[in-house]
């Protein structure tokens, strides 16, 4: 028998399959809270705290994220909230904000566009603000566009419809009968 355990480096740098959804609606309303400070107080350098949070979400999911730890470790368990949801999408929609978060810091740091840098954050504010408080993961959305399209391989797509897949349950769908 196999040892299904994966290593722990791998499980750092894994997302979890399946998130919790209400747990990424609260990481939403925090990255509007935060985009919503850093433009109406006027404090660029939190930008660095938002783009590393997405940075970590999109590699690690909620292992290195400050925001990821307090919705998963926190306020989710203390409100007894949980929804699963594809992993997958929740990792394309937290790269997507990466781009969006990165894209600030190079307008505003690198080529001094305080209103360019404004309105990729109001763009990134009202996107996360459907996810908080609509429920609605635009990421999540076109995700699913280019699941349809076939530019997402096999596995993922196979993983996206099945809710009941873990770390141990994909290596063992991944490694075959064989080495169960």
């Amino acid at each position: 028998m196999t040892n299904l355990r994966m290593s722990p480096l791998r499980e750092v740098f894994s997302f979890p399959h399946p998130a919790n959804e209400y747990a990424a609606r609260m990481v939403a309303g925090m990255v509007v809270a935060l985009s919503l400070a850093i433009v109406v107080l006027d404090l660029p350098w939190l930008m660095f705290f938002l783009a590393y949070g997405f940075l970590a979400r999109a590699l690690t999911g909620p292992t290195l994220s400050p925001m990821g730890l307090l919705a998963t470790r926190i306020f989710a368990p203390l409100f007894h909230l949980y929804r699963p949801v594809a992993g997958p999408p929740k990792r394309f929609a937290q790269t997507v904000g990466l781009g969006f978060a990165t894209t600030a810091l190079i307008l505003y740091y690198v080529f001094e566009l305080m209103i360019a840098t404004k309105v990729v954050l109001g763009i990134l504010v009202f996107f996360a603000a459907m996810e908080a408080f609509a429920g609605f993961c635009t990421g999540c959305f076109v995700f699913g566009y280019i699941m349809r399209w076939g530019l997402i391989p096999q596995d993922v797509c196979d993983k996206c419809n099945n809710l009941a897949l873990t770390p141990s349950a994909e290596l063992a769908a991944r490694d075959g009968p064989e080495r169960r």
